[in-house]
């Protein structure tokens, strides 16, 4: 079905109704997220026969729906302003360099410090709102920063620690320091998909797998070499020399010593992984099995670069299962039905990384919810950057 068409007579153009647009001025003029989404499906609903409509005629619904709610300080607010899209606002970065005020982008910075997504558009409208009233079409990066963290502080919701939360990742972001992220767990708990989502978030261009690293190091060291590197993690013990071909059930001490050893194997590459971003100065996450937690404690790392080991887990057994059954559908060439076959190894390997994990202090994140984990990593990450932080809001925006 085609968009209707707004058309504004004055300037003689026709553009598609957008109704994030609406979303934004509605919100601008006072109504909640909640409210301003369902008043704009209310008007798309109602548009939607037409093949255009006039800026002032979709102006009169909009305000003739206000009214009708008894919402009319807003519908007020809303006839105040000539066009959501009229003001634009300037950021002049640190560097001098200025960039358009972009609402999407700034709500995506206030989510990275654990913020939901209705908590962050409502500071965003807060914020953009004090710029529009005011006439301010320019403002450099700090003062905004400043500006964000005072309403931050000042909502009854969020407070003085969510505040906290953002001057700390403000500093880091200025900082110009690497984020390594490092990130384990058993086949089948979302290790790539976690990795994945983090560099969308973060903007981090470095990203590896072990499991691509254990694919190098087979092409350079044949199985008949070293065949504990040609096995499965939760299967390297029957590569192990001497061992028999079938058990009734793999003793545990086998099972870990298998995949312990394959680990170590793996060591070297992945530390020359992480020893290379260090040097070039760049964050990087980098995921797998083969994160051990005593590697990790192990590991030699500058003081500039900031380290975040997580422990991905799955709690639930038959939700692992679950998990790892939806693999044949998404992607065949896992062999899922391998995995489940196995699925006990996996089960017992996954139980030994978490026990690590717990004894070594390294966090464990249950990957039950693809928002909630973002918000408990991030949570995490700025836990660690918060052990070193000791600057005022002055220091940090002055």
């Amino acid at each position: 079905m085609a968009k209707t068409l707004v058309e504004d007579l004055e300037d003689n153009t026709k553009v598609p109704f957008l109704r994030g647009i609406l979303i934004r001025s509605l919100q601008d003029a006072g109504l909640s997220f909640k409210e301003a989404y369902q008043l704009s499906a209310d008007i798309r609903a109602e548009i939607s026969t037409l093949s255009s409509i006039t800026t002032t005629e979709l102006r009169r619904r909009v305000i003739e729906h206000l009214k009708r709610l008894k919402r009319t300080t807003v519908a007020n607010r809303y006839a105040a302003h000539r066009s959501p899209l009229s003001f634009n606002i300037q950021v002049k970065q640190r560097d001098g360099v200025l960039r358009p005020f972009s609402r999407l982008e700034y709500q995506q910075g206030l989510e990275t410090i654990g913020l939901e997504s209705e908590e962050a558009i409502e500071i965003v409208t807060t914020v953009y709102k004090h710029l529009n009233e005011r006439y301010i079409d320019q403002i450099n990066s700090r003062h905004l920063g400043n500006l964000t963290y005072r309403y931050l502080r000042q909502s009854r919701k969020l407070g003085p620690a969510v505040a906290q939360r953002w001057l700390i990742w403000r500093d880091y972001i200025n900082s110009g320091r690497p984020l390594v992220y490092l990130i384990g767990g058993t086949a089948g708990c979302g290790k790539s998909t976690v990795a994945t989502m983090l560099a969308s978030h973060l903007d981090i261009v470095r990203t590896q797998s072990t499991d691509m690293l254990r694919e190098v190091m087979r092409t350079m060291l044949p199985k008949q070499l070293i065949p504990v590197l040609h096995t499965s993690s939760f299967a390297a013990w029957s590569a192990l020399p001497g061992q028999p071909k079938t058990f009734t059930k793999i003793p545990e001490a086998l099972l870990i010593h298998g995949y312990r050893t394959q680990a170590d194997l793996l060591s070297v590459a992945i530390e020359a992984v992480i020893q290379r971003a260090l040097r070039e100065r760049v964050s990087l996450i980098l995921e797998g099995v083969h994160i051990h937690p005593a590697f990790i404690e192990k590991l030699k790392i500058d003081k500039e670069a900031i380290v975040i080991p997580i422990m991905l887990g799955i709690l639930k057994r038959k939700r692992l299962q679950r998990r790892i059954s939806g693999r044949s559908t998404d992607a065949p060439q896992r062999r899922a039905e391998r995995y489940l076959k196995h699925f006990d190894e996996i089960w017992r390997l996954q139980s030994y990384l978490l026990s690590e994990a717990d004894r070594t202090n390294i966090p464990i994140v249950d990957n039950n919810d693809r928002d909630k984990v973002f918000r408990e990593i991030m949570r995490i990450t700025i836990d660690i950057l918060a052990r070193d932080f000791k600057h005022s809001p002055r220091a940090v925006f002055g």
